[in-house]
C-alpha cells in the first residue's frame, strides 16, 4: 500500500513495506510544492514573502483530533499571541521589553510553514522536531544546509533577527522567552475554551488544560484563572456537568494528566477514524485533509 504525501509536514509517498521511510529535509519538503522558492539567493525579500502564506494555510493540527475542520491556521495563533503581549500590566512591563516579546510571538512559530504543526501523538521525538526547525530557520534566514537562504542577500538586518528571536525562545532563558513560552500556553487554553463555546458543550477538549500548570509568570496565571473559572461556568449552564480537567488548580499537572489519561485514549481513537487505518513510520504521519 502506498501513503499519500502529507504536503503540511513534507512527507514523501513511501510504501509500508520499507523498513525506514526518507530523511525528513527542507529540500525534500520544497520538492512538494506547486510553486518553491528561487534555487539561489535574492536580494529581494519576495520569496520569503510568498512562503509566509503557509502560516495562514496550514492549521494547528491539535484541533483537527477532535473534528474541528474549521480550526486556526499557525499565524492565527501567533496573530493572537503577539496581541496579548502588548496587553502586559504595568508591573510587568516595567520587568520585560515588551516590543522584543511581540516579535517573538511573531515568529516563534515561523519554521512550521514547512516543518507542519508536529503534536505529541505524531511520534516526532524532541530532538527530530527541532532538527526539521532548525534547519528550516537555517533555509529563511542564514542559508544553512538547504540550496540558499531566503534572506542571506536581502539588505538589512532582518533574518538576523528573525533567527535570534527564534533561538531566543527556543533556549527559553530569557525573562522575554518565558513570559511568551506562558502567553503561548494561554492561547491554546483561550482557544480550547472559544472552540467549547462554539460547539456549545458537545465536545470538551479538557485535555489541554494541564498546560496551565506549566504557566510561571504570575500575571498570565491570573489570566489563566479567570478563562478555566469562565469554561467552568459555561459548562454548567449548558451541559450541567463539571468539563474535564477541573478542579485544576488543586491538582498537579501530572495528577491533570492521569485524570485525562481515559479520554486521551478516546481522542487517539477518533485520530485513527479520521485519518483513516494507515500506518505510521519513523514518526511520519499521513495527511489526508
Amino acid at each position: 500500500m502506498t501513503l499519500e504525501t502529507g504536503q503540511s509536514n513534507g512527507t514523501t509517498e513511501y510504501s509500508s513495506q520499507r523498513s525506514e521511510p526518507p530523511k525528513w529535509t527542507v529540500d525534500s519538503v520544497l520538492k512538494t510544492l506547486t510553486h518553491p522558492p528561487p534555487t539561489t539567493p535574492t536580494t529581494s525579500p519576495l520569496p520569503f514573502m510568498h512562503m509566509l502564506t503557509r502560516l495562514k494555510s496550514t492549521k494547528r493540527e491539535g484541533w483537527r483530533r477532535f473534528k474541528i475542520s474549521y480550526g486556526e491556521s499557525i499565524s492565527d495563533h501567533m496573530y493572537r499571541m503577539s496581541i496579548i503581549t502588548l496587553l502586559a500590566p504595568p508591573a510587568l512591563r516595567s520587568r520585560l521589553d515588551i516590543g522584543r516579546c511581540t516579535r517573538m510571538a511573531l515568529v516563534h512559530d515561523m519554521a512550521e510553514l514547512l516543518v507542519g504543526d508536529i503534536t505529541p501523538v505524531d511520534g516526532v521525538s524532541k530532538p527530530e522536531k527541532m532538527r526539521r526547525e532548525l534547519e528550516t530557520m537555517e533555509f529563511l534566514c542564514n542559508g544553512g544546509p538547504s540550496s540558499g537562504g531566503l534572506l542571506s542577500q536581502v539588505p538589512g538586518t532582518g533574518g538576523e533577527e528573525i533567527m535570534a528571536l527564534f533561538q531566543e525562545y527556543e533556549d527559553d532563558k530569557t525573562a522575554e522567552a518565558h513570559f511568551v513560552h506562558d502567553v503561548d500556553k494561554l492561547e491554546l487554553i483561550l482557544q480550547m475554551l472559544e472552540y467549547e463555546q462554539l460547539e456549545e458543550g458537545k465536545i470538551d477538549l479538557g485535555e489541554f488544560t494541564h498546560v496551565a500548570k506549566r504557566i510561571v509568570t504570575p500575571e498570565v496565571k491570573a489570566w489563566t484563572e479567570d478563562i478555566l473559572e469562565e469554561r467552568r461556568k459555561l459548562w454548567e449552564e449548558t451541559v450541567g456537568r463539571v468539563p474535564k480537567g477541573l478542579p485544576w488548580k488543586d491538582w498537579s499537572e501530572e495528577e491533570l494528566k492521569k485524570e485525562l489519561k481515559e479520554e486521551t485514549q478516546k481522542t487517539l481513537a477518533g485520530l485513527k477514524e479520521y485519518y483513516g487505518d494507515l500506518p505510521k513510520e519513523n514518526g511520519e504521519k499521513v495527511n489526508r485533509a
